[in-house]
């Protein structure tokens, strides 16, 4: 099977804090691959490098080191080509205060020069009753579902989303695992980052975990739970994915 993504000893490197003329790598040689129709999750305390290694895929921050392909285009080399075919969900979106919902996804698809249906758009996030609200009226969890279909709007074939359930109450997450659901289901390729171990278990097909800007496991949820926690203290069977995380970062997790 052919990947639909692959990443290739990826590096980025920023300056360091206190000494300007001296590097670190956020990201350090990671490499993956990711399949069409897959849900594929990286997990990763906060300074891992997740989030820098999906800028770099969406073509949103330059590559220093590597490559890296997306549907066999070079990011690198076309980055403009990339950003037609995926869609990407920010841990944040600030959008015009004054235009409602239905006047948003417009403007985004005049944007992407596309004549869209702004209310088939809202059903498929679940917000058509909200078609009128602006986004300061929205809940935590329909601000994030907006969000999704405002990447939906080009009719992407990959949907980036970066620790979409951040905050959310139980009911919410859970509304947005469906809809990350739905859209797995009706063939799109999904990549995205979580701190939830929960929600990685729940939705993803596999799981790559980094820590210090590298790549320290990838599997199923179910290998990795065996290979790293088959028995965790009082429990009958066998860990989950958290303390799959806890044994490869040493990190604990805060929502």
């Amino acid at each position: 099977m052919t990947p639909i993504i692959r990443a290739i000893d990826l590096v980025k490197r920023y300056p360091l804090p206190d000494d300007k003329s001296r590097t670190f790598a956020a990201v350090d040689g990671v490499s993956f691959e990711i399949f069409e129709r897959e849900i594929y999750g990286i997990l990763g305390p906060n300074g891992a490098g997740k989030t820098t290694t999906l800028e770099m895929l969406e073509g949103l921050n330059d590559i220093d080191g590597g490559s890296a392909f997306v549907d066999g285009i070079d990011v690198a080399k076309d980055p403009y080509s990339v950003k037609k075919i995926i869609g990407v969900q920010l841990q944040e979106s600030e959008y015009f205060d004054k235009l409602n919902l239905i006047e948003l996804l417009d403007l985004f698809g005049a944007l992407y020069r596309r004549d869209i249906d702004a209310m088939e758009l809202l059903g498929k996030v679940h917000l058509t009753e909200k078609a009128k609200a602006r986004p300061a009226n929205l809940s935590g969890g329909q601000k994030q579902r907006f969000s999704i279909a405002c990447a939906l709007v080009n009719a992407p074939k990959i949907l980036f989303l970066d620790e979409p359930t951040t905050g959310l109450d139980p009911q919410a997450k859970r509304r947005l695992w469906d809809l990350v659901t739905e859209l797995n289901d009706a063939g799109m390729t999904i990549v995205l980052t979580t701190h939830n171990m929960e929600e990685a278990e729940f939705l993803c097909g596999r799981i790559a975990i980094m820590d210090h800007g590298r790549l320290v496991a990838e599997d199923t949820p179910q290998s990795l739970i065996m290979k790293h926690a088959p028995e965790p203290p009082e429990a009958p069977l066998h860990g989950n994915i958290e303390d799959v995380f806890l044994a490869l970062t040493g990190h604990a997790l805060r929502d």
